[in-house]
């Protein structure tokens, strides 16, 4: 989700610089990406870029640079080897082993090459984003025209998902924010979200007497639920939510963790909820996460389902496990970085070995 998972706080992301979602294409292969990283000249005359095939107009909103352009197509997250492909395919197996469907395959599905580009009504209008919010100003996005631009947060693509018939999926994907670059910031980052969704039955089966509870009841809207939510539903996805969260942290940083667990606002969960990691001895936020708005949910076609989602950036997870001082090394091409992540096993550990000058080439 957009306002999950940047390196700075959560925080952060509900301000300004928070807010990012598009649209969803179908699952589509990075040969099959054609990325023009450059203004192209249209039949009009009027300057243009063309990203994956599909030829986007300037108007009075672009604002994407050459510079940004050049890095869309880039999909660190997928390159082999790279410390985010660890950091993501450690979380996929961690998944993948533990949710299982009714023949023993994997309950979650994993879309992680799904297109940058969205349009403007995923990225803000399908979560709910007030058509107000700062988040949406130009000063904080990249804009291709008034219509499409590259996606500000993986959640982009959860309506459209949801509305394919999916119940239970994670998304990993490439993300653009205009910001400073420094040793924490960098206007290109990645993240990794979940999302899952449940019906009367999948919900209440275990409880005794279950099907007596329901999902859905009209009442006030209170700091505990929303106003279309059973109190007894959103207390089963809250803990069902905050299970699979910290088992999934606890895979990556162990067992000997001291995990607390913060409220806070997003404009697509609610309750929502920050969780944050003793690490080091200073508390660390990690991922955020909360109960679908069912505003959200019922949009996408599953109107009889109530859902959770999380969101977590997978740079700030890398940089923490395997003690990577500096954002803008995920970039680079030098084999002193690269060649500390060809491990045999994801799981193996890792501490980076600090190289001099390793940043050339990461300035946009």
């Amino acid at each position: 989700m957009r306002l999950y998972g940047g390196v700075g706080p959560i925080a952060r992301l509900v301000q300004a610089t928070a807010l990012r979602r598009g649209r969803w294409e179908a699952p589509t292969q990075a040969a099959h990406r054609r990325v023009t990283s450059g203004p192209a000249p249209s039949s009009s005359g009027q300057e243009c870029a063309e990203l994956f095939g599909t030829i986007h107009q300037r108007d009075d909103y672009t604002n994407v640079t050459p510079k940004i352009l050049s890095k869309v197509g880039k999909d660190l997250h997928n390159r082999q080897h790279h410390p985010l492909w660890l950091i993501k395919e450690r979380i996929k197996a961690h998944f993948y082993q533990q949710y299982t469907g009714r023949f023993g395959t994997p309950l979650f599905s994993v879309y992680d090459n799904l297109c940058p580009v969205v349009t403007v009504e995923q990225n803000f209008d399908s979560l709910l984003i007030p058509a107000d919010h700062p988040s949406r100003k130009k000063g904080d996005n990249y804009y291709l025209n008034r219509g499409h631009m590259l996606r500000a947060h993986t959640s982009a693509h959860q309506r459209d998902l949801v509305h394919s018939g999916l119940d239970a999926f994670l998304v990993a994907g490439d993300v653009y924010r205009r910001d400073e670059i420094d040793a924490s910031h960098y206007p290109v980052f990645h993240q990794m979200e979940g999302v899952r969704l449940f019906s009367n039955h999948e919900l209440f089966a275990s409880v005794v007497n279950g099907g007596e509870l329901r999902l859905f009841e009209r009442g006030p809207r209170t700091p505990e639920k929303q106003e279309t939510h059973t109190l007894e539903a959103v207390k089963l996805v809250e803990f069902n939510l905050k299970q699979t969260v910290r088992k999934l942290i606890t895979q990556l940083f162990g067992t000997d963790l001291e995990i607390r667990w913060v409220d806070c606002y997003f404009p697509f969960t609610h309750p929502s909820f920050e969780m944050e990691i003793k690490f080091q001895g200073d508390w660390l936020e990690v991922l955020g996460c909360g109960v679908m708005e069912q505003e959200l949910v019922n949009s996408a076609g599953a109107k009889n389902k109530i859902g959770w989602a999380f969101g977590l950036g997978l740079e700030r997870l890398a940089m923490v496990l395997y003690k990577i001082p500096d954002i803008r090394l995920f970039w680079s091409e030098d084999e002193r970085f690269l060649s500390q992540f060809r491990v045999p096993n994801i799981d193996q550990i890792i501490t980076f070995q600090r190289i001099q000058d390793p940043l050339p080439g990461t300035e946009v």
